[in-house]
């Protein structure tokens, strides 16, 4: 766990590696209110309610993660610190999941009300309270999402481990006003669902074996890579330590997205092959691939047969873990194209 000699370089590291003034930025834009109004029930009445202050939700969420961590450093207590700070980001997860299941059937019943031809004041009013509803649950959600970000940065910064969560992954005939307005937020809504769920860019694909702890080693790998492909995507297989645990915490550090495959435990023996299609189905345009088992073997000849720039690593490329006297160097390898373990 990082450590510091004086607050004053404690603050200084948070601001740094949660970007506080982009933060600010995105508290801003998260906490937008669509509407004075606000319906959070079908069966209430609208009222009139507003967002918290961005820049107070901002310091709140940043002073409950920084305060749990300096209160419990240096005492016997500190080796649980990340635990408790991974609960406290969970927690906003767990909530914001809650509001979008919610969410979700509000806009299933928005969509059925839309395509209702009734032009009638009644129909007008339900449609017009259920797009309400829809809209108060989706900016709830979005600051949801907001602080739950905020806190997973906040826990990378401290402990060097991305966060990650247990579960989840992240409108021409004769209408109303009501109904034509409505189908516009459907629309906007679905688009911006399909993007966070499925993001568009190159796909960069990583895997290798748990047992891994040269990290400058494959930062140094996904650092060149991310040079030469900037709006890269990382797709993992999703393992939570060794190889692909590095790969989550430098995407998380360079605010790459990740895809994460986990294995479909009723294939049995196969689960691990059909992954491997799985992200070669992805036509990537480079793979990383380190040495590990059969699987990571199996992964590399698919992506050489396929003609996809790699680089690829074998164990014995990493830097010593408990060298004697000064560390050694392992042989860095980038393998494009003709390279095997």
């Amino acid at each position: 766990m990082q450590t510091f000699t004086t607050f004053a370089d404690l603050a200084s590291f948070i601001a740094e590696e949660t970007a506080a003034s982009e933060r600010a930025s995105t508290y801003a834009y998260a906490f937008i209110e669509h509407d004075e109004r606000a319906k959070l029930s079908i069966v209430e009445e609208p009222q009139v309610q507003f967002m918290p202050d961005p820049d107070q939700a901002r310091a709140a969420v940043e002073m409950v993660m920084t305060t749990l961590f300096d209160v419990l450093r240096d005492t016997r207590l500190e080796p649980f610190a990340g635990d408790l700070a991974w609960g406290f980001a969970n927690s906003f997860h767990a909530v914001a999941k809650r509001i979008e299941g919610r969410e979700d059937d509000a806009a299933k019943e928005l969509n059925q009300l839309v395509r209702i031809s009734d032009p009638s004041e009644i129909h007008a009013t339900q449609v017009e309270d259920t797009r309400l509803l829809c809209e108060t649950l989706e900016s709830c959600r979005e600051a949801m999402e907001c602080m739950r970000d905020h806190a997973a940065e906040v826990f990378r910064a401290e402990t060097g481990r991305p966060f990650s969560t247990v579960r989840g992954s992240r409108v021409s005939s004769a209408t109303t006003a009501s109904q034509i307005d409505a189908r516009d937020f459907l629309a906007a809504r679905a688009a911006k669902r399909r993007e966070a769920h499925a993001p568009t860019g190159p796909v960069v694909i990583f895997s290798g074996g748990d047992a891994w702890h040269d990290h400058e080693l494959l930062y140094k790998a996904l650092d060149d890579t991310r040079t030469r492909i900037p709006s890269m995507i990382l797709a993992t297989t999703a393992q939570h330590k060794g190889c692909d645990q590095i790969a989550h915490a430098w995407a998380a550090s360079r605010g790459v997205p990740t895809v994460r495959f986990t294995l479909n435990r009723s294939l049995g023996k196969r689960a691990g092959f059909a992954r491997n299609e799985q992200m070669m189905a992805l036509k990537p345009v480079h793979a990383i691939v380190c040495e590990g088992s059969g699987l990571q073997a199996n992964l590399l000849m698919r992506v050489r047969d396929a003609g996809v720039p790699y680089h690829a690593f074998a164990a014995s490329h990493q830097q010593a873990a408990f060298p004697d006297g000064a560390p050694v160097k392992g042989q860095l390898r980038f393998a494009r194209r003709q390279r095997e373990f």
